[in-house]
């Protein structure tokens, strides 16, 4: 699986006030940069609402909100840190919510990639110091080599 990681793809610090807002800003950027189709925008937001994508842990939380691969022109991830933490729901209790500051949107152009990719990702989930890094991240690049250590 060939992935593309792009400074293009990082934002710090993004203002919102919900989940959906969040998951707007991401997927408008992968739709405007090329690498998702332009069905993915309502794709991401339908499939969070049936299968959220906001995981239990410690803070800073951490989610992973992505759509299926038809829809993906060039497989990416695309991570934003919020200024402000913002609810998602959890991805193992749709009833309840969870403080999210991570949001590493995949854009995974293979049918069996999102499953080697989750993988990846579960270790930056398990790694405490990482996630608040992140948070802590001074510029794009920073935050992009973070990015890269986790699922390189």
């Amino acid at each position: 699986m060939e992935l593309y990681l792009n400074e293009e793809l990082v934002f710090r610090n993004v203002e919102a006030s919900t989940d959906s807002e969040v998951l707007a800003y991401l997927a408008g950027e992968l739709y405007q940069k090329g690498y998702v189709k332009e069905e993915y925008i309502q794709a991401i937001q339908d499939r969070e609402k049936e299968y959220p994508t906001g995981l239990p842990s410690t803070p800073p939380g951490i989610a992973i909100p992505h759509a299926n691969y038809e829809m993906v022109n060039k497989t990416t991830l695309a991570i934003a840190t919020l200024k402000e933490p913002v609810l998602f729901h959890n991805m193992e209790d749709n009833k309840a919510q969870l403080p999210i500051q991570i949001v590493i949107m995949m854009a995974i152009g293979e049918p069996h990639g999102q499953v080697e990719m989750l993988q990846k990702i579960v270790g930056i989930i398990q790694d405490e110091p990482l996630r608040q890094e992140m948070i802590d991240a001074r510029n794009d690049t920073e935050l992009l080599a973070l990015l890269k250590k986790a699922v390189f």
